[in-house]
């Protein structure tokens, strides 16, 4: 379980953060996502995907039945009804995109995800991400442009 966690924690806990948008919130949906994982690792089946795959749909799935959950509820019914669809319809195609692009970041090498995750979901520039790891510049731009060219290849084969 520490090994899972090791490889796909930082991933899940970024899907998690960016579609949730509370860390403590995304921190209790992530021991969810660990804890399903665990229980129903039975369930996983290599051929159908990737392991991060695997755990990005358990974490997508916790995070829409969090925020399925999160919708007050009001008096009117057909106001409840427009509440629950606009949740969930208007961030389905985002939870999907960001999904897919989570599990893309499972390829490039462990450096060149990092520099991903830093830029795109921590939202660090390239000097940020430099001075955060104690990296040359140079070398941040060049693991940047290597992991987004291996990463479009990706995604273009998986189209």
């Amino acid at each position: 379980m520490r090994e899972l966690y090791a490889l796909h924690g930082a991933t899940t806990f970024s899907l998690l953060l960016r579609l949730l948008g509370d860390r403590p919130t995304a921190e209790d949906v992530q021991q969810q996502v660990f804890i399903e994982a665990w229980e129903n690792a039975d369930r996983y089946d290599p051929r159908r995907g990737t392991l991060a795959a695997w755990l990005l749909m358990i974490a997508r799935s916790r995070a829409v039945d969090h925020l399925r959950r999160r919708v007050p509820e009001p008096r009117d019914p057909a106001t409840a009804v427009v509440l629950a669809d606009g949740a969930e319809s208007g961030r389905v195609d985002e939870l999907l995109e960001h999904w897919r692009v989570a599990a893309a970041l499972d390829h490039p090498s462990p450096e060149e995800a990092d520099v991903l995750r830093r830029r795109f979901y921590l939202d660090q520039s390239q000097t940020d991400i430099a001075e955060a790891t104690g990296v040359p510049l140079g070398t941040v731009k060049t693991r940047m442009t290597r992991a987004l060219r291996r990463m479009a290849e990706l995604l273009k084969e998986e189209r």
